[in-house]
């Protein structure tokens, strides 16, 4: 049974000499692998398709008793040319897809998180923001609706909404301001002012048509992007090569 979708490839293997194994992030059927023979030969006409980073109208064909498509064809639609003049973009975008790789079930749609991974590339292909902005609100904004989303509203021991100073928790999502903050008590936390406070909450709780419609300074974001990471690794349980490697490359 032959079936028409979109999809976002996450991942690109060979097979032999000809063959190719990708994971494609899909508008219908959310996380699937494919098998696209001939696809490694640059005359084939699924060789574009199925390149990283490479979002493509496919057509799969179910394989019985696996897991696996056959993609018949693969046209590709938005490749994100500049994601390979910029190593350090490439290795951003690299994390995301191991990011999604890890937090999404297979088979299972989500049209929002294929919409702001498709924003995000774009960004960072057309360079419209700086890459630890979008990364910031890709890692917050990925988790809130995968189900992780803090509570970032007010502090958690007194309610306060607004202090000059507030110390980040990122075991537990949660605030708590520097009134009630004790040395001696508070767990391992990242301090931030007003405005990276702000910006934190504007990844989780922002419309998403503004969701990168803010901006920090160079120390700002630096600060919101260890926030983001400290909460992405401490939530998911795992630690991530390919942004090891990005942060090597900045």
């Amino acid at each position: 049974m032959k079936t028409l979708t979109e999809g976002l490839i996450l991942r690109e293997q060979n097979i032999g000499e000809r063959d190719k194994l990708v994971t494609a992030l899909t508008v219908d059927k959310g996380i699937i692998k494919g098998f696209a023979k001939g696809a490694k030969n640059i005359k084939s006409q699924n060789c574009a398709g199925t390149q990283l980073f490479t979002y493509s109208r496919l057509c799969l064909i179910e394989s019985k008793g696996r897991d696996t498509y056959v993609i018949s064809e693969a046209k590709s639609k938005e490749q994100f040319f500049g994601l390979r003049k910029d190593i350090a973009n490439m290795c951003l975008a690299q994390y995301f897809s191991e990011l999604l790789m890890n937090i999404l079930v297979d088979g299972e749609k989500n049209k929002e998180v294929l919409s702001l991974t498709l924003n995000s590339l774009y960004l960072l292909s057309e360079n419209k923001k700086p890459p630890t902005l979008i990364k910031s609100c890709f890692e917050m904004r990925l988790l809130s609706i995968c189900g992780y989303m803090p509570d970032l509203t007010m502090c958690s021991i007194c309610g306060e909404y607004d202090r000059e100073t507030f110390f980040f928790l990122p075991q537990t999502g949660s605030l708590i301001c520097s009134h009630c903050a004790s040395s001696d008590s508070l767990p391992f936390s990242i301090t931030m002012d007003r405005g990276i406070t702000k910006a934190l909450r504007h990844t989780i709780y922002a419309d998403d048509k503004k969701l990168f419609s803010f901006s920090l300074n160079e120390n700002g974001l630096d600060t919101l992007n260890r926030a983001t990471e400290e909460y992405v690794i401490r939530q998911t349980e795992r630690h991530y090569k390919t942004l090891d490697f990005y942060k090597a490359m900045r």
